[in-house]
């Protein structure tokens, strides 16, 4: 089971960091990764990192300016957001079992979905 928390609402150039809490499983088997779904658009992948941590990927509109990072300790994966635009604005989801497909994030069929935190972005 994975819980995701930290949304809310920001205004622009402003930060938020997300938080998801994983139990029930070997959380350190998995890779951790991130999603959002905007308004009228479809669900994208915009970060992810393996089961160490080290390698990290991030979708292009988010790098630079969003850090995944995990602890596999407290069973825990963040996202810290900096530099929040308007286009930012979604429904944020926690995943397992993602990967880089030739620069495109996508979650394994295998992977467990956490429930939404909502980041609204608006002055």
């Amino acid at each position: 089971q994975l819980q995701a928390s930290g949304g809310g609402l920001v205004r622009p150039g402003g930060s938020l960091r997300l938080s998801c809490a994983a139990s029930g499983f070997q959380f350190d088997d998995y890779s951790v990764g991130w999603f959002r779904q905007a308004p009228g658009k479809e669900r994208e992948g915009i970060s992810c990192t393996y089961k160490n941590g080290i390698i990290k990927y991030y979708e292009d509109s988010v790098k630079g300016r969003f850090t995944i990072s995990r602890d596999n300790d407290k069973n825990t994966a963040l996202l810290q957001m900096n530099s929040l635009k308007t286009d930012d604005t979604a429904v944020y989801y926690c995943a397992t079992n993602c990967y880089d497909n030739g620069g495109v994030i996508e979650k394994g069929s295998h992977g467990t979905w956490g429930q939404g935190t909502l980041v609204t972005v608006s002055s």
